[in-house]
């Protein structure tokens, strides 16, 4: 019998197979974390716990307690770095008004947690190989590449892994390449195929599934709103929320 505990995790028997829950791109939304309530012997997060939302506290704390493994994103790195967001326009602008607020509301030790997760990590699990990494394997923090499936080829020589796990695009993916799985589980926090329901993947007994659950999104904009947001930068982030694209 399969039992459920407050994390989510499970406890299984001996018959049962591997349950791999795969989160990326949470981006400080935790109405939409929070609504993820699937049962998962292991969690893997491919970065970008925090920015662009404005409740990191909550993500990063579900994050240390539930999974097995994750790795840097970019905005992750920003924050832990302090790097000071530029730009008039589009994701740029939003991160000019909630990076600073990430530096109000992290602690030291939120902060340095942040900054020493991994740009990539390969770690076995009950046998399955799996590779970490936000953007691509040449370009850990930075690399945009969705499901080109030979691009991946040459970006995945010299990989050792049964399943190799991406974030950054935001947009959800599986490519069968054989030997190997590539694996975006799209944003938890942030989509943007289109489709504004969190996004996440489940591997189990070597099959990949995309999954999406519906959130409370208005719970989240509320959220915005009495961290400080206004003005356009609310209006944009709540956009980007309700539509899961940038309009």
């Amino acid at each position: 019998m399969v039992l459920a505990t407050r994390s989510g995790s499970r406890q299984k028997s001996g018959q049962e197979c591997m349950r791999v829950l795969v989160i990326s791109d949470i981006h400080s939304n935790w109405a939409a974390l929070s609504a993820i309530q699937e049962e998962f012997d292991y969690c893997l997060c491919i970065g970008d716990l925090v920015d662009y939302g404005t409740n990191p506290l909550p993500c990063i704390e579900w994050v240390k307690q539930n999974a097995k493994a994750c790795v840097r994103g970019n905005h992750d790195h920003a924050v832990a770095q302090r790097v000071e967001a530029k730009g008039t326009t589009g994701f740029r602008r939003l991160a000019c008004v909630t990076r600073p607020l990430h530096w109000k509301l992290l602690d030291r030790v939120r902060m340095k947690y942040l900054a020493r997760l991994p740009i990539s990590q390969q770690i076995t699990i009950e046998g399955t190989t799996f590779y970490l990494v936000h953007g691509t394997p040449r370009d850990p923090l930075d690399e945009y590449l969705t499901d080109n499936e030979a691009a991946w080829k040459i970006r995945l020589q010299g990989i050792n892994a049964d399943f190799i796990c991406v974030g950054h695009t935001h947009v959800p993916f599986h490519l069968d390449l054989g030997e190997k799985h590539v694996v975006n589980p799209g944003s938890v926090g942030q989509p943007r195929d289109g489709d504004p329901r969190c996004s996440y993947a489940i591997i189990e007994d070597g099959k990949v599934t995309l999954k999406r659950k519906e959130y409370d999104i208005q719970a989240a904009i509320r959220q915005m709103e009495e961290a400080g947001l206004t003005g356009e930068s609310l209006e944009m982030a709540s956009s980007v929320l309700l539509n899961g694209r940038m309009s």
